[in-house]
C-alpha cells in the first residue's frame, strides 16, 4: 500500500471512530487552556512522519470537540454534518480544486450550476436568481446587500461599485430591532453602517410590527434597502411578507431576506406557510451547514436580478478566463477568488436526500422540537415561551418565580445541563430575561432523542430547584 492510500485510510478509520461515537459523546473534556495545551510547542525543525501527524492531530483535537454531529446537541442552529455530504468534503479536499472559475476547476462551476438550479426549485425562489456558493449566512447576507447597495444607487444615477460610497445618495436601511447580528456586520462592513438604520420595533415574538413598519416606511425618501427575517434565532419566527413586501415594492425597495435556517421552512408542506410571500423578495441569504447538513463552510446568496449580484461580485484580470456562452463562472457571484468547491458537498446532499428527504428531515427536528416543548410545559416551573412553530425553544425555568429569582434558577439549570452533558445546550437573554434556548437542528434527532432531552432538563431543573 501507498504512503498516501495508508495516510488517506488512517484518517478515515479515525473520522469513523468519531461519529461513530458521537451519539454517546455530548461535552469536551478539555476546555480552551487544556486543548491549548494539547498543542503548545516550538515549531519542530525536522517534520513529523505523516501518519503520526494525523494521529497527534486526532489525540489532540477530540477531547476539545463538541458533539455537534450527535443528536443531542442543541446550543445553536447547527446542522449534523450528514457522512454523504462529510464524504464528498472529504472528495473535494482530495481533488484539491480552486473554484474560483470555471476553466481551472470545470467540474465544480458545472456542479455548483446544477445545486444552484435545485436548490432555487427546492426552495421555490425564482428561477432566474443566481447563487453564490459562499462561507455561511453572514458571508450570504453581505453579497445580497452588497448587490442591493449598488443597485438602489444605480437606479438614482450613482455608480457605488465604481466611485465608492463618496458623495454617494444616503441609502436608508429599514430593519427589525430583532435581526441577527450578522446583518448588522454586513451592513458595517459595505460601509452603510451597522447604527446608521432605522429599526423598526418587533412583537413578542420577534416579529417586525406591520403597522410600525409602514409608518417608518412614509417617513423615508430616496434609495431604501429593507432586511426582512425568515426564522428569528431565539424564537424561529417570520416576518409577514406578504403584507410588509408589497408597499416596499411600491416604493422602490430593495428587499433582502435573511433566512439563514427559515428560508428551509419553503422545502416542507408542514412548515411553507410560515414564509408565505417570501419569493416576492430580491435576495436571499441561507446555510446549507444548517438544515442540509453539509459540512461546515458553506452558504448560499441568492439574488433575483443577476446582473446586480454579478456586478457587486465579479473580479476581473487579464490573466484570468471570461466565461463564454452558456458557461457559468462562480467568481463572479462571490467575494472570494481562491475558494473551496463547496457544490460537491451541496450536490452530494441533495442527491442523496431528494426533495422528499429534505422535507421529512425538515418536519422530523420540527416535530422533536413540538415534542420537546410540549413534554417541558407539562412540568410546573417551566414555561415555553414561543410559539414553537419550527425548530427554535425559549424555555424559562421557574417562569413561577419573580423575575429575579427565575433569572437565578434558569442559569443554574442551564449550568447543571451542561455539568451532566446528556445534552449541550445553552442560555440567552430574551426580552431582557435568561432563558435557556434549544434549536432542534440535526437530522438524527428523533422523538425517543427529543423525549431523552426534555426528561435531562426536567431532571437538571428539579435538582437545582430542590437542592
Amino acid at each position: 500500500m501507498s504512503a498516501i492510500a495508508s495516510l488517506f485510510q488512517e484518517a478515515a478509520r479515525l473520522a469513523a471512530v468519531f461519529r461513530q461515537a458521537a451519539p454517546a459523546r455530548h461535552m469536551p473534556t478539555h476546555d480552551y487552556a487544556a486543548s491549548f495545551a494539547c498543542f503548545d510547542e516550538p515549531l519542530p525543525a525536522a517534520g513529523t512522519d505523516m501518519l503520526e501527524v494525523i494521529r497527534r492531530l486526532s489525540d489532540g483535537a477530540e477531547p476539545g470537540l463538541h458533539a455537534t454531529t450527535g443528536p443531542r446537541f442543541f446550543g445553536w442552529v447547527i446542522g449534523g454534518s450528514h457522512p454523504v455530504g462529510v464524504a464528498a468534503d472529504f472528495l473535494t479536499s482530495a481533488w484539491g480544486q480552486n473554484a474560483g472559475n470555471h476553466v481551472v476547476a470545470p467540474a465544480a462551476a458545472a456542479v455548483e450550476t446544477v445545486a444552484a438550479r435545485w436548490l432555487l426549485d427546492l426552495l421555490k425562489l425564482p428561477a432566474e436568481s443566481s447563487v453564490g456558493f459562499v462561507t455561511g449566512a453572514t458571508v450570504a447576507n453581505f453579497t445580497c446587500l452588497a448587490a442591493a447597495r449598488g443597485e438602489v444607487l444605480r437606479q438614482v444615477g450613482w455608480d457605488a461599485d465604481a466611485k465608492g460610497l463618496f458623495g454617494a445618495p444616503e441609502i436608508t436601511v429599514l430593519i427589525g430591532d430583532d435581526a441577527h447580528t450578522t446583518v448588522f456586520s454586513a451592513l458595517q462592513f459595505l460601509g452603510l453602517g451597522h447604527d446608521r438604520v432605522l429599526r423598526v420595533p418587533t412583537d413578542a415574538t420577534g416579529r417586525i410590527d406591520p403597522t410600525a413598519f409602514l409608518g417608518a416606511l412614509d417617513s423615508v425618501a430616496g434609495p431604501l434597502i429593507a432586511v426582512l427575517q425568515a426564522g428569528q434565532i431565539n424564537t424561529g419566527a417570520f416576518d409577514d411578507f406578504g403584507k410588509i413586501i408589497p408597499p416596499l415594492k411600491a416604493k422602490g425597495a430593495w428587499v433582502h431576506v435573511d433566512g439563514a435556517f427559515g428560508l428551509w421552512a419553503q422545502a416542507s408542506a408542514k412548515t411553507s406557510h410560515l414564509s408565505r410571500g417570501i419569493e416576492a423578495a430580491d435576495s436571499w441569504a441561507t446555510d446549507g451547514h444548517k438544515w442540509l447538513q453539509t459540512p461546515y463552510d458553506c452558504g448560499y446568496a441568492i439574488v433575483r436580478n443577476e446582473l446586480a449580484h454579478r456586478r457587486a461580485m465579479t473580479i476581473a484580470a487579464s490573466y484570468l478566463p471570461l466565461a463564454g456562452q452558456g458557461e457559468r463562472d462562480p467568481s463572479h457571484y462571490v467575494p472570494e477568488l481562491s475558494r473551496r468547491a463547496r457544490g460537491f458537498a451541496t450536490w452530494a446532499m441533495l442527491k442523496h436526500l431528494g426533495r422528499d428527504g429534505i422535507a421529512t428531515l425538515i418536519d422530523q427536528c420540527c416535530a422533536s422540537a413540538r415534542l420537546v416543548a410540549d413534554l417541558l410545559a407539562r412540568e410546573p416551573g417551566i414555561a415555553i415561551l414561543n410559539e414553537v412553530a419550527l425548530n427554535q425553544l425559549v424555555i424559562r425555568l421557574g417562569a413561577d418565580l419573580p423575575s429575579e429569582e427565575g433569572d437565578t434558577l434558569t442559569r443554574k439549570t442551564i449550568e447543571k445541563i451542561q455539568a451532566d452533558g446528556m445534552i449541550f445546550a445553552g442560555g440567552a437573554k430574551w426580552r431582557s430575561r435568561d432563558v435557556l434556548r434549544l434549536s432542534v437542528t440535526n437530522f438524527q434527532t428523533t422523538s425517543d432523542e427529543a423525549q431523552r432531552a426534555a426528561q435531562s432538563i426536567i431532571a437538571a431543573f428539579k435538582s437545582v430547584r430542590l437542592g
